[in-house]
């Protein structure tokens, strides 16, 4: 948590917020959060950087600068927020981006899981983290055949799997539960089990709830917020995770943990 939709949401959000403003200085609060370069190279790179775009690629903002791209995960509770410079430091405040308009974008991060990257543009996708990520959801080379040459071999299950971001990015807990649900599969299958149709349906299915979580602006559930308070809707639409009745068969939800992860499913529409 965020996942693929609350990312997204933040994106659009910041983008009318934050693009064509200069970068004059930056004020770090917490060392980790800067997982490259070293904290005092990412002071001085990025100084005078303007942000032409805001982008992103599975769940890492890509703030696309003239020479860099700043890339920002929130894990479990990042938010950043707008504010006038003269503004105090707010608590749990850990980067301020201080900007030449007299405004500043704050990262807020209670628990400080969060990172952030300042890599060279052209080396950017070649190298960690960008690298690593497998296919966008609307990707055109997400097929049955990618899936099958990726599943074959794996005998754990697909909840697993599908929280694999090598595989496919952008998928977390919540929307894996109501993935599975819709495409009908147990979420211990092991994928090395899947025919041709689940694998068609988890495709399918993917796309149909994350662009659904989109429209809604992602799932505010305990304490995520997009930027400045701006709360998601999908968590009144979600047929499995956190419920207690089936919307199909009305069976009573059950939840497990699979790979340490709560999960939640139908027995009678989700059978092994």
């Amino acid at each position: 948590m965020p996942e693929l939709p609350e990312v997204e949401t933040v994106k659009e959000t910041l983008k009318t917020q934050v693009i064509g403003k200069i970068i004059q200085d930056v004020y770090i609060y917490h060392n980790n959060t800067i997982e490259y370069p070293t904290v005092e190279e990412f002071k001085e790179k990025i100084k005078n950087e303007k942000i032409i775009n805001l982008l992103r690629r599975g769940k890492w903002l890509m703030f696309e600068l003239e020479h860099y791209y700043l890339l920002s995960h929130l894990r479990m509770e990042g938010k950043y927020f707008i504010r006038e410079n003269s503004e105090p430091k707010m608590l749990h405040e850990l980067v301020k981006f201080h900007f030449q308009d007299g405004t500043s974008l704050r990262y807020h991060d209670t628990r400080k899981f969060g990172k952030m990257h300042l890599i060279e543009k052209e080396k950017v996708f070649d190298m960690k983290p960008l690298n690593e990520l497998g296919l966008e959801p609307w990707d055109e080379q997400l097929t049955d055949i990618y899936l099958k040459e990726k599943y074959s071999n794996k005998k754990i299950p697909i909840k697993t799997t599908l929280l694999d971001q090598n595989i496919i990015t952008g998928i977390g807990n919540i929307y894996a539960d109501e993935i599975l649900f819709l495409s009908k599969i147990h979420p211990l299958k092991p994928c090395s089990n899947l025919t041709k149709k689940d694998r068609q349906n988890i495709i399918l299915n993917t796309k149909t709830v994350l662009e659904h979580a989109i429209k809604l602006g992602g799932t505010t559930i305990r304490t995520f917020e997009s930027s400045e308070g701006v709360h998601g809707l999908f968590q009144n639409e979600l047929y499995v995770h956190e419920q207690k009745i089936c919307p199909t068969c009305k069976s009573e939800i059950l939840k497990i943990k699979v790979g340490g992860r709560g999960t939640y499913y139908c027995p009678k529409c989700q059978k092994k």
